[in-house]
């Protein structure tokens, strides 16, 4: 019985410190994330700090450079996405040598603001804005010349 109790302990000792651990990590990265807040998923959380989801913007952002006519190329995506996660760190990269700013939204934390402003209800979904209206959207897992063509049509005029 003595053992059982030994073992149940260092059981509980041992999720208790995993619980502490991940408590701590979670309150480095929330310091300086780009949400602005702190109330978010944590597969959200895991994502802060990733090199390949640093464009994250709001949804007032993303609506003003829409609204000033700018192209603005935005990615819908969804942390829980396993189609959003694969195509990700394919499709930062191209753009980062196409030398296209791509505006990353976060359907997990803002999705019914997208859903009513830009009839997202798929993702990943990787659209082009200009002049304040749509003009081009590419719609789930993407292969590399499907991303190359999107932004050489609208960035290569």
């Amino acid at each position: 019985m003595k053992k059982l109790l030994i073992i149940g302990g260092i059981i509980v000792v041992f999720f208790v410190a995993i619980f502490a651990l991940t408590t701590a990590s979670n309150k480095s990265k929330l310091a300086d994330n780009p949400y602005g807040t702190d109330e978010l998923e944590p597969s959200t959380i895991d994502l802060i700090g990733n090199e390949n989801y640093d464009s994250i913007v709001l949804p007032d952002a993303v609506s003003k450079k829409i609204e000033s006519g700018e192209p603005t190329t935005v990615y819908f995506f969804h942390p829980q996405c396993h189609f959003c996660m694969e195509m990700t760190p394919v499709l930062m990269p191209i753009a980062k040598e196409e030398g296209v700013k791509v505006n990353q939204y976060n359907m997990q934390e803002f999705g019914d603001d997208a859903k009513e402003a830009y009839g997202i209800t798929e993702w990943p979904a990787l659209v082009q804005f200009e002049n304040g209206k749509e003009v081009g959207r590419l719609v789930g897992l993407q292969p590399e010349e499907n991303i190359h063509a999107f932004f050489n049509e609208y960035y290569s005029k």
